[in-house]
């Protein structure tokens, strides 16, 4: 239900959907999907909870890998980046941006979402440094930093704005995130 929910609230956005449609194309009632999610700003957030949820135990694996840190970090962006544009989970995302300023249950969960990226992030900078694949000396600043430009490249090419797309954004990205993480420097005699 929840997938077909983020594939409708894509194509569409939330606005345009009603639930008598989604509960069309689910083969059920209006009244059913009423029942378990009350209303569309909880269907959205159920829907980016769920996907997310997937994305959270990926991320996870990913730091536990035994991976050199810089292809972790890789692998963080590409993660991050939407598949191109109008990709079902950055949908949801920009969905909840608009909403969630003037809904204090729905910042609540952007919140908590934005929690687990960034923690992870910082826990991977922090690994990276440790190890000296990395020289950041303030790991929750670089990775909101990267997580914000991350946000800004992703809005374009889920948008598709003129000029964005997948390959790009992933370009500037690894660009970005080499400046902010650095490399140790080296002392040589």
């Amino acid at each position: 239900m929840l997938e077909e929910a983020m594939t409708a609230i894509a194509e569409n956005g939330l606005a345009a959907l009603t639930m008598s449609a989604l509960a069309e194309r689910l083969g059920t009632s209006g009244g059913h999907i009423l029942y378990y999610f009350g209303s569309k700003d909880r269907l959205l957030l159920e829907a980016l909870s769920w996907s997310e949820a997937a994305l959270t135990e990926e991320r996870r694996a990913l730091l536990a890998g035994r991976a050199a840190p810089a292809r972790k970090l890789d692998r963080f962006l590409r993660m991050y980046l939407p598949k191109g544009p109008r990709d079902p989970r950055w949908m949801l995302w920009i969905e909840l941006w608009a909403r969630a300023g003037a809904n204090e249950p729905l910042r609540a969960a952007q919140d908590d979402l934005d929690r687990g990226w960034q923690a992870d992030l910082e826990a991977l900078l922090t690994q990276g440094t440790a190890q000296e694949a990395f020289a950041v000396d303030d790991a929750a600043g670089r990775a909101g930093e990267l997580l914000a430009l991350l946000d800004g490249l992703s809005t374009r090419v889920v948008l598709g704005q003129r000029g964005a797309d997948r390959k790009g954004a992933l370009a500037s990205a690894r660009s970005a995130a080499e400046r902010l993480v650095g490399r140790p420097e080296t002392t040589g005699t």
